[in-house]
């Protein structure tokens, strides 16, 4: 199943994004393949720093759904400088409804 969601980047902060995103820690891209997470693509409104993410999941766990292990909770800390978080630095999403699909 495919899921999408919408997380806020702080402005002036999408280079550093690209960035940590481009050196994603292997362990981390591991276990979310390994929790079937793949076709993970997070696009970027510039207008509103609005972040879009797709992701594909085998079953019901998304990416946003291990934020009790602690790699995850250290990439969360690591992000929390550059985007709109809650208390425990998980980012803050917006689940989205599908409304159209074309194969």
């Amino acid at each position: 199943m495919k899921t999408a969601f919408k997380m806020r980047l702080k402005p002036g902060c999408k280079e550093e994004y690209r960035k940590r995103h481009d050196e994603i820690w292997p362990e981390l891209k591991q276990l979310l393949k390994d929790n079937g997470v793949s076709d993970y693509t997070i696009f970027l409104d510039e207008e509103t720093n609005i972040l879009f993410a797709v992701q594909q999941q085998d079953g019901e766990q998304s990416s946003q759904d291990l934020g009790k292990l602690p790699i995850v909770q250290r990439w969360w800390a690591y992000m929390a400088d550059i985007m709109d978080t809650n208390e425990d630095h998980s980012p803050v999403t917006t689940p989205l409804i599908q409304i159209f699909h074309m194969d």
